[in-house]
């Protein structure tokens, strides 16, 4: 199972578990940053020890993780538990051993998570469009930006509502800002606006599909953990 869709060097983020709390396993939620070392079998495998800021994180023999793999094929989860750990040639070596299956996992750039977040948006000047072409980073300061509300967001763009019609293939700038678990950080994304209508019942108002131009792959998989640990909090409440 493990060998046909993981292969050595794909990155894993895991998060630790307590099967006391039935209601929500996931006791911890640090997200343990990772990659596949090696694969032992159809349900073992290697990974290299965690690391905090240079720091080696030594997480114990015994213990219980729930595993997300970002993989080519799409991303997987299962629940894994730590076997061993050991040095071998100067990298530091975790065994973990699946205790449930391997399943894919939606990706959640393709998931549009609703939401009601603000943003600010603004078309791209000429200036701006020919650097983006040349997959270059340049955005002209102070240029006045109008306000809007994000409706759903993905790993691959934003839906969001403005009282201005920007036209399908108009490239836009946009910032908005995340609560993720350290705190705000704010986003400020490129994007192509794919389809537009005026909003039910709200003249004046107008949706927009966005989606993202020379975005950055860690930052896709930052609003991609954003979208899950939102999703937790929702069936928690929903269970509570």
């Amino acid at each position: 199972m493990l060998s046909k869709y993981i292969i050595p060097g794909e990155r894993i983020e895991m998060y630790a578990v307590d099967r006391k709390l039935e209601s929500n396993p996931v006791s911890n939620k640090k997200a343990y940053v990772s990659k596949v070392f090696d694969i032992l079998s159809e349900d073992r495998l290697e990974i290299t020890m965690p690391l905090e800021k240079t720091k080696l994180i030594l997480l114990p023999v015994g213990e219980e993780y729930d595993m997300y793999f970002y993989t080519k094929k799409g991303l997987y989860q299962c629940f894994a538990k730590v076997t061993d750990r050991y040095k071998s040639n100067n990298v530091y070596i975790l065994v973990l051993e699946l205790v449930s299956n391997l399943r894919k996992f939606q990706r959640r750039e393709y998931y549009r998570f609703g939401c009601a977040i603000d943003t600010r948006v603004r078309a791209l000047e000429k200036e701006e469009i020919d650097a983006l072409e040349k997959n270059e980073e340049y955005i002209i300061p102070d240029i006045p930006m109008q306000e809007g509300i994000i409706v759903d967001i993905s790993g691959g763009g934003i839906r969001f509502i403005t009282d201005n019609l920007y036209e399908a293939g108009t490239m836009v700038y946009c910032k908005y800002q995340l609560q993720m678990t350290q705190g705000l950080k704010e986003y400020k994304m490129t994007g192509r606006i794919l389809n537009n209508r005026e909003v039910d019942n709200r003249p004046g108002e107008y949706e927009h599909r966005l989606q993202y131009v020379n975005f950055k792959e860690a930052e896709r998989e930052e609003i991609i953990r954003y979208i899950f640990e939102e999703e937790r909090k929702h069936r928690q409440k929903e269970k509570g």
